[in-house]
């Protein structure tokens, strides 16, 4: 049992993670600190689904309501292969500096429950956070609850996400030309920036 901070991106995803280590008996803080989700009014949905369960649910939840878009950008512009780490660095690098700031034993993240993010990149980010602010970081692989988790947000009445959340995901999703294009040149062999077509949780 430890004091722990556990990084929230969301709503659903954070059902089955808060579930799980609260029948740990670990003392549960949920850290809102998604800087780069846009645009500006699907940032806000998530957060209040986020106070929504923490409500719900009862354990207290901090929440950063600074929107980093600008941020972000100037980080992956020209870099957009490696997006998603930039992506988990700003999230990793808040929850860890909150973690030692306040004291907990250990954080962890709600991004380990999506099947459809990059669970090795963001172990590698976030135990290497942890020894650049000396505090720890609580593994766990959150994907086996996956089906629990989405039936329980369900039930909640949550909102429900339909891409990861950032500006290139979300042209990803809805922009069927640039689909079409990037499936076409995957065909082909050639170099195309989609490393998740489809970033549902």
């Amino acid at each position: 049992m430890m004091r722990m901070l556990v990084h929230v991106c969301c709503g659903p995803c954070a059902v089955y993670p808060m579930q799980r280590l609260a029948a740990a008996g670990h003392e549960l803080t949920g850290f809102f600190h998604n800087p780069n989700i846009h645009p500006y009014q699907e940032f806000r949905r998530r957060l209040e689904a986020a106070l929504s369960l923490s409500k719900e649910s009862g354990w207290p939840l901090m929440v950063d309501e600074h929107y980093g878009l600008r941020e972000y950008l100037r980080r992956v512009v020209f870099d957009e292969d490696k997006r998603c780490r930039h992506c988990y660095d700003m999230r990793l690098e808040g929850v860890a500096r909150q973690a030692k700031e306040g004291g907990y034993a250990a954080f962890t993240t709600t991004l380990l429950y999506s099947k459809y993010q990059n669970h090795e990149l963001i172990c590698e980010r976030a135990a290497w956070w942890a020894a650049q602010f000396g505090v720890g970081f609580h593994y766990e692989d959150f994907r086996v609850g996956w089906q629990e988790g989405i039936d329980a947000s369900i039930r909640l009445g949550l909102y429900r996400q339909p891409y990861c959340g950032c500006i290139y995901s979300e042209q990803e999703r809805y922009d069927k030309t640039w689909r079409k294009e990037a499936k076409t040149a995957k065909k082909a062999g050639q170099q195309t920036a989609q490393p998740n077509i489809e970033h549902t949780t």
